[in-house]
């Protein structure tokens, strides 16, 4: 049901697939590089509300359910000359409303962090964003007994089981929705599967992640196979702090152009012992 703001004149209400296209719009205006398609994919798994004023969409937050006890929340977009009327608090209240008494996972700009707070999110590390055009990278070659190789039909339901055990939190949908429309390799030791990597389209050229892997060697030798299979493309990355990644990448030439504060309000879910995800899907999935 909507909710109407007497004082400001605006609505609150659920998002629909028809409203995809002015919330790209709205993304564009604070300079996000998303496609509608990148809308379109977080929509398909997720669920959202928008802020309308005179039928013009002025707002947008979204959340994501990972099982029974687990979200992550994204998208939480304001348009500029908005801003500062409260719209991102009642955004935030109404997703949170949804995600109900779910342990929930979110990634806050510096400007958004303390209202986050307030509405009792704790910082629980951080995210770099790393990004650039692929010249040939040093292949780092995977340990002895393990090599890389696509990912095929049959490898899924271990795909969806690694993405678990390195998040903690169930990946079965998303990572069913991924493997529509992106590329992946795995890591294969004498047809055990170790870990993997997967890249896609995304805003102004692809994107690497999720990467899951037993340790960051592991995860150099998947990222750097994706770089040398798109020399000359713009790359995007976004990997934990705790994976130790960017410097290794910055060497590479993709640029640390941003840290986001990772947050949690409850408790953070916990990856199974000996995996980890070097890099996230996006900033809204985790």
């Amino acid at each position: 049901m909507a909710v109407q703001n007497l004082d400001t004149d605006i609505t609150y209400r659920p998002m629909l697939g028809s409203d995809l296209p002015a919330a790209h719009r709205l993304s564009q205006a604070v300079r996000w590089p998303h496609r509608l398609e990148d809308w379109q994919l977080v929509h398909r798994l997720g669920s959202g509300f928008v802020a309308e004023r005179n039928g013009e969409v002025i707002g947008t937050a979204m959340c994501w359910s990972h099982g029974s006890d687990h979200a992550t929340l994204g998208m939480i977009i304001v348009s500029p000359e908005a801003q500062g009327k409260g719209i991102g608090r009642a955004l935030m209240e109404s997703i949170l409303h949804l995600t109900g008494e779910r342990n929930t996972l979110l990634l806050a700009t510096p400007e958004g962090q303390p209202l986050y707070e307030r509405l009792g999110f704790k910082p629980i590390g951080t995210v770099h964003q790393h990004q650039g055009t692929v010249v040939q990278p040093e292949i780092v070659a995977p340990p002895p007994g393990e090599r890389i190789r696509p990912a095929g039909v049959n490898d899924r339901a271990k795909l969806i089981e690694l993405a678990t055990a390195g998040t903690g939190m169930p990946r079965a949908a998303a990572l069913n929705e991924l493997l529509q429309v992106a590329d992946g390799v795995v890591l294969d030791n004498q047809g055990e599967l170790t870990g993997f990597a997967l890249m896609r389209r995304f805003g102004h050229g692809y994107v690497i992640g999720p990467v899951v892997a037993s340790s960051a060697e592991r995860a150099k030798a998947m990222i750097s196979y994706w770089m040398g299979a798109r020399v000359d493309s713009f790359i995007r990355i976004d990997v934990h702090d705790s994976g130790h990644l960017s410097p290794w990448l910055q060497e590479l030439g993709l640029l640390q152009v941003d840290t986001v504060v990772a947050m949690v309000k409850g408790e953070a879910p916990v990856p199974a012992f000996g995996l980890q995800q070097f890099a996230i899907i996006n900033q809204a999935l985790g």
